[in-house]
């Protein structure tokens, strides 16, 4: 399932930027595989069969799904008597494939109330370093281009300079913002921009939070808060609670994600720095381990840099395709 328009993301560069950040995602993976066997018609041997598998696990695709890619190969190869390496990358393709579309009954649930009146709150969360900011003033240009009114809440008061950075992308986006001193109640400062997003009619709400680590149980709790409060004042709300990953982090930010989804439903994951990494697979190991559905990828440091996420180009752009 693909929500996206093809015309419109090819006329915007869309798998031109999306392909370049995943230049050496692809790069990596398409060369080791051809080590493997030498030419795409090579037959695969079971001792290469092992090679596969630790090469998309190196990709950060995540070792059970790199088992359960391995095992489909084998099934095939037992109708077959044998395969080539062609036949294998169409076999991962199709594997990754349905682990990336699987959350989009989630996706669409969440799309659905986008367009519903009032100002639709979202909540970015993340540990300090993964890009939360940046990706807050992205997010309000990317909604700005889109020709919606945004509002930014500087709740992320624990942060030394944290209120200057997003004030610092509310003037580069040409966004209000919401703000009181360092050391503020973070709830208190979301209380005041939604009852200025109600009266000022924005479309977004878009609220900083402190930089969490996952086991800390005092910033949960606030967080925690956060969400209550937001509900309390608009209906539905946070309508959307997007977690910031730094892809170059791997499966350590797995960890970071399950510690936050026991504390607060999750909408989307927000994939960041993937222009800087090899292992670009680490988005098919977030779908299928927490089945969040990735919503947007950071591919580079400009505003224009953040692209809403769709499996099927990011798959041509990591697995090379056969004619």
């Amino acid at each position: 399932m693909s929500i996206f328009n093809y015309s419109q993301q090819k006329n915007s560069g869309y798998f031109s930027r999306l392909g370049e950040a995943l230049k050496s995602t692809k790069e990596d993976l398409t060369w080791k595989l051809q080590q493997v066997s030498g030419t795409a018609e090579s037959r695969i041997s079971e001792d290469q069969l092992e090679d596969i598998e630790e090469i998309l696990i190196g990709a950060d695709i995540g070792v059970s799904t790199a088992s359960e890619i391995i095992d489909l190969i084998k099934e095939e190869t037992k109708a077959r008597k044998f395969i080539t390496l062609s036949q294998c990358r169409r076999i991962i393709r199709q594997k990754l494939h349905g682990i990336l579309i699987s959350p989009g009954r989630e996706m669409e649930r969440a799309l659905s109330g986008a367009d519903t009146p009032g100002p639709r709150v979202i909540l970015v969360v993340g540990v300090n370093g993964v890009g939360k900011t940046t990706t807050i003033g992205k997010l309000a240009s990317l909604y700005k281009k889109q020709g919606r009114s945004v509002l930014m809440c500087a709740s992320d008061t624990f942060r030394a300079a944290a209120v200057e950075q997003i004030d610092i992308w509310a003037s580069r986006t040409g966004c209000d913002i919401v703000k009181q001193g360092g050391g503020a109640d973070p709830a208190a400062v979301l209380f005041d921009a939604l009852s200025a997003a109600k009266s000022r009619g924005v479309d977004y709400l878009i609220a900083d939070t402190a930089g969490r680590l996952h086991n800390k149980e005092n910033l949960m709790q606030e967080l925690d808060k956060m969400c209550r409060i937001a509900g309390r004042e608009i209906p539905g709300a946070p309508h959307e609670i997007f977690l910031v990953l730094d892809a170059t982090t791997g499966q350590n930010g797995l960890q970071q994600a399950r510690g936050f989804s026991r504390v607060t439903g999750l909408s989307g994951v927000i994939v960041t720095k993937l222009d800087g990494t090899a292992k670009g697979g680490i988005i098919v190991s977030i779908v299928k381990e927490l089945g969040i559905p990735v919503r947007y990828i950071g591919v580079g440091e400009q505003l224009e840099d953040l692209l809403e996420f769709d499996p099927e180009p990011f798959l041509e752009s990591i697995i090379e395709a056969d004619s």
